[in-house]
């Protein structure tokens, strides 16, 4: 666990560093686009995120291939190396698309191709675990278009998702950490080694969306792009073929007594990890299925981009960025971990209620797209100011309307230029008050966010 906390640290930290200079270059590069119809934000910010992700793989495996104990795995396992070459050409094609824009049918093509240069090193789906009959082998066919058509489609799941500040990488970083714990219990708990690639690919992942999270938080001061967004689907995608496919079924039998028992037991979340793909990420899947249906039934293309994703939804009946971002994150953990924490023990009755009790809570906060939570005075020092008590946004917009309509009200023998002057100087006193009496200088539209 240490040598996996270790790895999580430096491919946080290598993240996490190389997205200031990251976000330099894509200034002085131009890689900012126009704000586009569809587009949540109103400024245009700085791409190429991808850049600083990609660095803090190549870290991560770097560190981990020198570990005492993971080490071994790149002796042992082609996989490592498998993902590294995949990452690199999704990264590549990323970038390029983030600098000049790519045709969508070129980005699937060269989707494609990743994931064939991965299946070619080795990382593939071998065989598939059926209850009731144990683990069905694949042809060579089979299991190269079953592992294609896997990594295409959690690709593009994450990257459909990757519409507002942080969402994308919350979400993954989130899906991560509970692939990891099953994966973890697969490697220690049944002391299946071959769960090892899986296990190290979830760290990194974790590593890699932690580092790049802080500077992607609303208001984000650079995106991710499809440079970063198609890396960590391929780097989900990686772990869950590596899980699913790689797995020795007599490993299994060996641990648990039988082969069908072995099944019986990782199915809860082994089958979901087939078919959807990954079970954990099941809000970004949803959402990309969504989007298909719907653009197809509108005689769209399923590539041409709109305002239909479920973050978009949230933002129209009301909720604001961050609680429609904090609500996916909800949605996230609680299939996640709810399929973690069934597989661990699916007889249990209070994993169901849990999940029903949550289900609840996440329902009524759906409701209240209006309700903004306030915390205590002794906690308000280390939330952001909008969640205070006092200095609140909305109460300053309303005071501001106020002393502007009044101030607007002609006195007796007041010039309309001194009417206006009088607006402007009781709005200005507003913000500076609101502020806490602070003049904040105005920014540029270019240079605020992007």
């Amino acid at each position: 666990m240490r040598e996996y906390l270790l790895t999580l640290c430096v491919t946080a930290a290598v993240t996490y560093l190389l997205t200031g200079p990251v976000r330099k270059f894509a200034i002085a590069a131009g890689a900012m686009p126009e704000i586009r119809e569809r587009d949540v934000h109103r400024e245009p910010t700085p791409r190429l995120g991808g850049i600083a992700m990609f660095g803090g793989l190549c870290a991560g495996l770097l560190v981990a291939s020198q570990m005492s104990n993971i080490g071994e795995m790149f002796e042992l396992s082609s996989e490592p190396r498998a993902l590294l070459a995949g990452a690199a050409l999704i990264w590549l094609l990323g970038v390029l698309d983030d600098k000049w824009g790519v045709d969508a049918l070129i980005k699937l093509g060269g989707q494609m191709i990743a994931a064939g240069v991965m299946v070619w090193q080795g990382l593939t789906i071998l065989w598939i675990p059926v209850p009731g009959v144990g683990s069905v082998a694949l042809t060579p066919m089979q299991g190269t278009l079953l592992t294609v058509a896997l990594v295409v489609i959690t690709i593009n799941a994450v990257n459909f998702v990757d519409g507002l500040d942080g969402l994308a990488s919350g979400m993954v970083c989130i899906a991560a950490a509970a692939f990891f714990m099953y994966a973890y219990r697969m490697w220690y708990g049944y002391g299946v080694e071959a769960a090892a690639p899986a296990t190290l690919f979830a760290v990194i992942l974790m590593g890699m969306a932690l580092g790049f999270l802080p500077h992607n938080m609303h208001p984000a001061r650079i995106f991710m792009g499809d440079s970063g967004s198609m890396l960590i689907g391929l780097v989900l995608a990686a772990g869950a073929i590596s899980i699913t496919g790689q797995v020795d079924p007599d490993l299994l039998q060996a641990a648990t007594g039988s082969e069908k028992e072995a099944v019986k037991s990782t199915v809860p979340v082994y089958i979901p990890v087939v078919l959807l793909p990954l079970s954990i990420i099941a809000v970004p899947v949803a959402d990309l299925v969504l989007a298909v249906v719907r653009r197809t039934w509108n005689g769209q293309s399923p590539f041409a981009a709109d305002r239909g994703h479920l973050h978009h939804r949230l933002l129209e009946i009301g909720h604001s960025h961050s609680r429609a971002v904090l609500i996916m994150y909800f949605w996230s953990a609680l299939i996640g971990f709810s399929a973690v924490a069934y597989s661990v023990n699916s007889a249990s009755v209070w994993v169901v209620l849990a999940l029903a009790m949550f289900s609840a809570v996440g329902l009524f906060i759906l409701l209240l797209p209006r309700f903004t939570p306030r915390v205590p005075r002794w906690a308000q020092a280390v939330v952001p100011p909008r969640y205070r008590r006092e200095g609140r946004p909305a109460e300053s917009a309303e005071e501001a309307d106020e002393a502007g309509q009044s101030s607007a009200s002609p006195a007796a023998g007041e010039t309309g230029a001194e009417r206006s002057g009088t607006v402007a100087q009781a709005n200005g006193a507003t913000a500076v008050g609101a502020r806490g009496g602070h003049r904040v200088p105005q920014r540029s539209k270019a240079g605020s966010r992007g």
